[in-house]
């Protein structure tokens, strides 16, 4: 008589994994503004890394309700999906030992050094070959520098998104180079205002025409973004109607101009540390 037939082990998918699995915590991470406490998580045979910040270590913000940073983490998220370019760790919203939080993939930066590819500090008024001008920063001593950031195609990606989401805080330490060439992006908590807060590194390309592929990206959402849309669904859980329908308004927006957003002038537009 033969042997049954042993059946593989099914393969969780990281959404699962982290919705789904015990959360286990190892650390705290210090140098963040709120709560971010890093864990491991595991379910069915599988583990990772992971971050989860509970709700109940937020910082009251003065221009965002409390307790629901957590939750514009995931909408980020699920705007990140939406457009295909995947630049958010996948994300969800659950129950951890210290309450209701944000639980995301803990992402491993490359160790070459990449990150210093995509920003940096140069000497000039006019940015290298490769490279988008920022604008000038005071680096001490009454000396400025040029502030760049790399002519990337995945910080491009990474601009529309933010200008989809109205980031108000895209700092250099919130891009996560991978060894495998991706880009993730992390850090999301103060998105989605009603209000044009757009605070960002990535304004290389302000003013300029949207690429083909990313005007592609922004119908899709913009239909997805629909009434009966499965993202607007998904976000309405999230964040508030009238957020919901700013968002909409700002995807036609960036359609109907087909350019890269420009500083408003009613905004500081740099973040400061830029890290």
């Amino acid at each position: 008589m033969s042997a049954p037939e042993r059946i593989p082990p099914r393969s969780v998918t990281p959404v699962e994994l982290l919705a789904d699995g015990e959360l286990t915590v190892r650390g705290r991470i210090r140098e963040a503004s709120n709560a971010a406490l890093y864990c491991t998580i595991s379910h069915e045979g599988q583990e990772a890394a992971c971050i989860y910040k509970p709700v109940a270590g937020e910082r009251p913000l003065w221009d965002f309700p409390d307790g629901n940073l957590a939750r514009r983490e995931v909408a980020a998220y699920e705007v990140s999906e939406a457009t295909g370019w995947g630049l958010v760790p996948p994300t969800v919203l659950r129950e951890g030992p210290y309450g209701e939080g944000m639980v995301q993939l803990w992402i491993e930066v490359s160790a070459e050094g990449d990150a210093a590819e995509l920003l940096a500090l140069v000497d000039g008024e006019e940015p290298e070959p490769g490279w988008k001008a920022i604008g000038l920063a005071e680096v001490g001593e009454g000396r400025t520098a040029l502030l760049v950031h790399a002519d990337d195609e995945r910080l491009r990606r990474l601009a529309v998104l933010d200008a989809v989401i109205n980031n108000a805080d895209r700092k250099g330490g919130h891009l996560l180079p991978t060894a495998e060439g991706r880009l993730y992006a992390i850090d999301h908590g103060v998105t989605f205002n009603t209000e044009n807060k757009l605070r960002t590194l990535l304004w290389g390309w302000a003013g300029e025409p949207l690429e083909p592929e990313a005007v592609d990206v922004l119908k899709t959402l913009q239909e997805a973004l629909g009434t009966q849309g499965a993202l607007a669904t998904r976000l309405a859980g999230l964040i508030t109607g009238a957020e919901l329908e700013a968002t909409r308004a700002r995807v036609a927006v960036l359609l109907e101009s087909g350019r890269h957003p420009e500083p408003s002038g009613e905004w500081p537009a740099i973040p400061w540390p830029p890290v």
